[in-house]
């Protein structure tokens, strides 16, 4: 019977460090330089590019026979989007970038929702603000003797003060030596507590809200990108973090000298 979660050896741990970098690296130059006008395939070869430069490899490209090197994922689409020639980014949109680095054993995973010009309307600015918010509300919920539950609540908790829908049909998860570890961790509260979080413990944690409905389908067509039911926007932000026998610590924050 498999292990319900992952406790990484120090020597993991250091590599899990390093990847998580490369991701937070990878992550922030998309941001910076994603701008209308491109494709979103244009946006998965600049990640390609860039991951490249980190000396790792895509961790999404491949994986269950995905396509893309990142996960692209506009306006109404939740996650999984795919980087396509024909899908040219427009001024108004808000653009939702997943990355996955794997880098001499490690795994790194982060996801952050921008728009491409500055004054967005205040129902999406709200959007993006409460669902980082709620992001870190998570994280901060993420320390040694609580359970995933807690994580979840304080998700929960940031995303029903603000009437966003929580998306229930996708999870986080553990993260590390492999992209998707056990447990699951969900953004509402389940029937359980779920696992006591321990040190050692790796966890990429994954609020994905929606202005709507938190109903999600999946497109018919690519297999893989999901979508708000009723069309409305979405945001996903996306931490890899470390359980440690103090406070939590995110390793997709980019480290400064």
């Amino acid at each position: 019977m498999a292990k319900p979660f992952v406790i990484h050896t120090p020597k993991e741990i250091e590599k899990i460090r390093l990847a998580a970098q490369a991701t937070a690296y990878v992550r922030d130059e998309l941001v910076r330089r994603v701008c209308a006008g491109m494709s979103t395939l244009e946006v998965d070869q600049l990640a390609a590019a860039l991951i490249a430069e980190t000396g790792g490899r895509s961790a999404f490209l491949g994986y269950g026979g995905f396509p893309g090197h990142i996960c692209i994922s506009v306006n109404e689409e939740v996650v999984h989007g795919i980087g396509r020639a024909d899908r040219i980014l427009s001024c108004d949109d808000i653009v939702s970038i997943d990355v996955g680095v794997a880098l001499d054993g490690g795994i790194g995973d982060s996801a952050f929702t921008f728009g491409l010009k500055e004054e967005l309307p205040i129902a999406v600015e709200e959007l993006l603000k409460y669902t980082q918010e709620s992001l870190m509300a998570g994280i901060a919920a993420a320390v040694c003797g609580n359970y995933i539950a807690d994580i979840s609540r304080a998700i929960q908790t940031v995303a029903q003060n603000h009437n966003f829908g929580i998306v229930r049909d996708l999870v986080g998860h553990g993260c590390g030596t492999k992209l998707h570890e056990p447990p699951e961790v969900p953004n509402y509260v389940r029937g359980s507590r779920g696992i006591k979080l321990q040190p050692g413990m790796v966890l990429a944690i994954e609020p994905m809200l929606n202005l709507g409905t938190d109903k999600v389908v999946i497109d018919r067509f690519d297999k893989w990108t999901v979508r708000t039911r009723d069309k409305s926007l979405s945001a996903h932000f996306e931490h890899t973090v470390l359980i440690t026998d103090n406070q939590p610590e995110i390793l997709t924050w980019q480290k400064t000298m």
